[in-house]
């Protein structure tokens, strides 16, 4: 096989607008010529911004978009070899299927022997060959998507964008199209870059995937390696159903979670925080005697192909997927084998922030003084006059300093009274660890806060974050 070189490059690409949201942030990727390669994520991770970067509808603020290893950061969109397919198909509904596939072609003005030699291949190519004099309204959704890809592909583009454009279908249509899909890429050779906010497309259809979360990429590789070894707790999540649970490693190869002790195959140092994850189709389930852990069946759901078992041990919360039912209240033994751990080192979500001291020589942060004296906090300062003096007798010019506090996620609490927190935000993303959730609050603020709660919020709830003062540690920076 000859060797595969890059069509498209990003390096370095952030897109931040005039409010200061930032919507891609230090994006790099490279991309084969004629891989399929999907950027997936849940809505508003940046997906579409950096595919309308590629195609050239937006220009990053700071980085480089290359083509055959050639700079087209500031290349109109007509000057790329680049098409594009959208949701919404943007097929011109007084033309009929002919003439909105030769559109683009006509633009060009090749000559009419060559358009109807072009159309005629890409309507076999669609699977809509005899449909050229059928008008647009009279087709089904996924009949108009192929006459939308029909139109990108005859223009011979070096590189194809698809923007969830099975979003408008019905899920079997979109079965069948995810299929089809493959194997025109596999016809036509070129480069596909796709989007989607579904796994189990991503999954199907892709030689590489980008899981992208909050403008920044979290993990690429190929499917396998993205669903069997997920690089953190936000992709284990995302891509197909995860069992997440805090733990330690307890000696070689051997780790500690949901109360019981289980051999893994991922060599991580004794003593280091990890987190686990397990697949659900790879809990096992037997006597109570016989598993590492056991615990009580507290919901069992059929969902055709197998049963969804929920079970709890002490405060955490185990599903197994299995082709067999249980009774809810039974008492069970759940094992897992080693090479059915993935093993992660825990991630430090401490939260960091930065407070200001104001003219009254008051810390604060958000608009509120927080309750604690700068004495406390600059070793061997004192107060006189309100004026802050160092130990050497020196006044302390509160501009030339900066306090850091950080706090950790458990040590927050949430409430619904946004008022009362000391800031104010709405959750953007929420992980169930096994016996607590991990959320992320976004605020208006630069930083987004990790906060660590039993208690189960739902997405997009607007929150307020209380943070008692005597859990914040407080850092000093001249």
């Amino acid at each position: 096989m000859e060797h595969m070189t890059n069509i498209i490059e990003l390096k370095h690409i952030t897109k931040t607008y005039e409010d200061g949201f930032s919507a891609v942030s230090d994006f790099n990727l490279e991309v084969k010529k004629g891989e399929f390669v999907t950027f997936l994520g849940p809505s508003g991770c940046g997906k579409t911004t950096t595919l309308r970067m590629i195609a050239g509808f937006d220009l990053p603020t700071e980085g480089e978009i290359l083509l055959n290893g050639k700079p087209i950061t500031e290349l109109p969109p007509n000057k790329r070899p680049i098409n594009t397919v959208f949701q919404r198909y943007a097929l011109f509904p007084h033309m009929n299927i002919y003439e909105n596939i030769a559109f683009g072609l006509r633009q060009k003005r090749t000559p009419e022997n060559v358009i109807v030699k072009k159309v005629k291949k890409v309507l076999e190519l669609v699977d809509l060959e005899g449909f050229e004099k059928r008008s647009i309204d009279t087709l089904s959704g996924g009949q108009q998507q192929r006459v939308a890809i029909a139109r990108a592909v005859v223009n011979e583009p070096q590189i194809l964008l698809l923007d969830e454009p099975l979003g408008a279908l019905d899920l079997k249509m979109r079965k069948e199209m995810q299929l089809e899909l493959k194997e025109m890429h596999k016809e036509l050779g070129i480069t596909f870059i796709y989007v989607t906010h579904d796994q189990e497309e991503a999954l199907t259809m892709s030689d590489k995937i980008v899981v992208m979360a909050e403008g920044k990429m979290q993990q690429i590789g190929t499917p396998e390696d993205i669903y069997n070894e997920p690089a953190n707790a936000f992709v284990a999540d995302f891509i197909g159903d995860s069992n997440i649970f805090n733990g330690i490693m307890t000696g070689k190869l051997k780790a500690r979670f949901c109360g019981g002790e289980f051999a893994c195959v991922d060599d991580v140092e004794e003593g280091t925080h990890i987190t686990a994850v397990v697949r659900p189709e790879d809990v096992i389930l037997s006597a109570p005697d016989k598993g590492r852990i056991r615990g009580i069946v507290s919901s069992v759901i059929f969902k055709g192909m197998h049963y969804e078992i929920t079970v709890e041990s002490g405060k955490n919360e185990i599903v197994a997927q299995s082709v067999h039912s249980a009774a809810v209240g039974q008492h069970v033994g759940v094992h897992v084998d080693p090479d059915n751990i993935h093993i992660m080192i825990a991630e430090d979500h401490t939260n960091i922030f930065a407070a200001e001291i104001n003219k009254n020589n008051e810390l604060e942060y958000n608009g509120t003084v927080l309750d604690i004296p700068l004495t406390s906090i600059i070793k061997g300062s004192r107060e006189e006059d309100g004026s802050l003096f160092d130990a050497a007798g020196s006044e302390i010019d509160r501009k030339k300093i900066r306090i850091k506090i950080s706090i950790r996620p458990q040590d927050i609490e949430l409430t619904d009274d946004q008022e009362e927190g000391l800031v104010q935000g709405y959750i953007s993303n929420l992980i169930y660890k096994g016996d607590h959730y991990s959320y992320v609050i976004h605020t208006d603020l630069e930083q987004d806060f990790v906060v660590d709660d039993e208690y189960l919020w739902n997405m997009d709830d607007q929150v307020g974050l209380l943070m008692p003062v005597e859990k914040m540690v407080f850092t000093v920076k001249k």
